[in-house]
C-alpha cells in the first residue's frame, strides 16, 4: 500500500532502494536539498526544473559558507587594528576608534 506522507512513490524509485533523506538528514539544509533535488530529478515531471533548484540551493550553501569563514577574518583584522590603536597616544580621534572597533568586534562575535 502507498503512503503519500510517509514514503512517496518518488522517495523509494532510485535505483538504490535507498531514501534520499538517509543521506540529506547529515547535511546542511541547502546541501541536503540540492541533494535531494538531484537525486529525484528523474523520477518527478520536470527533471529541468529539480535540477534548477538544485543549483540554487548550492549557491546559497556557498554564499552562507562564504559568510562563515569571512566573520574570523574580518574578527582577526579587526582584534590586530584595534591593539595597533590602542598602543598610540590617546586622543579623542583616538578614543572614537577603539570605542567603534570595540563595539563592531563585539557584532561580529554576537556579544551586543
Amino acid at each position: 500500500m502507498s503512503d503519500p506522507v510517509n514514503h512517496p512513490p518518488h522517495y523509494t524509485q532510485h535505483p538504490s532502494g535507498i531514501e534520499c533523506i538517509q543521506i540529506t538528514e547529515h547535511m546542511s539544509f541547502c546541501l541536503g536539498n540540492a541533494v535531494k533535488y538531484i537525486w529525484r530529478a528523474d523520477f518527478k515531471n520536470d527533471a529541468i526544473e529539480d535540477l534548477r533548484k538544485a543549483v540554487w540551493n548550492i549557491e546559497r550553501e556557498i554564499q552562507r559558507r562564504e559568510k562563515l569563514t569571512a566573520v574570523p577574518e574580518s574578527l582577526q583584522c579587526l582584534e590586530g587594528l584595534l591593539a595597533v590603536i590602542q598602543n598610540r597616544e590617546l586622543n579623542d580621534e583616538t578614543i572614537r576608534a577603539v570605542n567603534a572597533a570595540e563595539g563592531l568586534i563585539a557584532r561580529v562575535r554576537g556579544d551586543a
